[in-house]
């Protein structure tokens, strides 16, 4: 397993990530058997990395991993464990960076989780009514009180890290970047690496788009979130499927999964980058883990480029409403 530095003095941790919003979140819930089997599977493969949040699931997602801390002794001790906060089922505020609620929120995580304290808290939406300096500052006092070791923002603007930044270190920052979504490379890519921050990227197989079992437009219909989604409405759904099925194509005739093929380009972007895909099916991560194996040569990221260019997704990544919240900065 490939092993990289969280942020620019944390530990080291695996270049690999697993993204549990797939135990219990937007594409439906897993079994505490197949989540279990998804985590122990990640160990033995030395993944030592997991990402969750209270809003998976409403807090199902930290339940079934403390559970897993529960029946595995010492392996808490294995993994940098991350989850966030900030999101809210209050229609009137969606979201609430104010330092109560977040230290509330992230105690009420640590409950679930079974832990005392987490390795990175993320600010899962910012709040425009705080300054990213009053944010960065609350999120210093939770490291100083113990609560969590590093702290990190999901979905934010390269100023947005930079002012958070002079009141407290910020570890990592998550973003949605894969082949399908390359915004992060216009600011965000290199101010995490001029800043020692590492950028931990969701999706990072295009919500299945980059897989060799893309979802089928009748499954994705009957999903919340890909039902609007604009990637997964015709005619984009039809043109995006035309499109990846030329990255499937190369991806077989180099030998390897596709899923595989988009994990390993992504490791490829720079050490400070780390993927983190979910599953709930043991098959499909052995495919995601053999990326971490890939050593892409420079002809193999030009034949990747030529399948993919920069710009090949039809349809935005989000529509009007899920774009609440997350930052624009290009």
């Amino acid at each position: 397993m490939k092993m990289t530095q969280l942020g620019s003095d944390g530990p080291q941790i695996s270049q690999f990530g697993i993204g549990a919003m797939s135990f219990a979140g937007l594409y439906g819930d897993a079994t505490v058997e197949e989540s279990h089997a998804v985590l122990d599977a990640c160990r033995y493969a030395g993944v030592t990395h997991i990402d969750t949040a209270n809003v998976y699931g409403n807090g199902r997602s930290e339940e079934l991993i403390g559970r897993w801390f529960g029946a595995n002794p010492g392996v808490r001790d294995e993994v940098v464990l991350a989850t966030k906060a900030g999101i809210t089922r209050d229609p009137e505020r969606r979201f609430n960076n104010d330092p109560d609620h977040l230290e509330m929120s992230l105690d009420e995580s640590l409950e679930r989780l079974g832990v005392d304290h987490v390795d990175i808290f993320y600010v899962h939406r910012y709040d425009r009514t705080h300054s990213p300096e009053d944010v960065g500052g609350t999120l210093k006092r939770l490291i100083d009180k113990g609560k969590t070791r590093a702290v990190g923002f999901s979905e934010i603007a390269p100023s947005t890290l930079r002012r958070a930044a002079t009141e407290c270190p910020i570890a990592a920052v998550q973003s949605e970047y894969s082949l399908s979504t390359r915004a992060p490379e216009l600011g965000l890519i290199q101010t995490c690496a001029e800043r020692g921050t590492t950028l931990v990227a969701f999706s990072p197989v295009g919500r299945a788009f980059l897989t060799d079992a893309p979802f089928s437009y009748e499954r994705a219909q009957s999903m919340a979130f890909t039902k609007s989604n604009p990637r997964f409405v015709e005619p984009n759904y039809g043109a995006n499927i035309a499109a990846t099925d030329r990255f499937r194509s190369l991806a077989a005739d180099m030998g390897e999964p596709a899923a595989a093929l988009a994990i390993a380009w992504l490791i490829a972007q720079g050490d400070h980058v780390l993927p983190i895909p979910g599953t709930k099916n043991t098959n499909h991560l052995a495919e995601l883990l053999r990326g971490t194996e890939l050593n892409l040569s420079k002809e193999d990221r030009q034949r990747i480029d030529e399948v993919l260019p920069v710009g090949w997704a039809h349809g935005d990544r989000y529509t009007q409403s899920q774009w609440e919240g997350p930052e624009r900065y290009c």
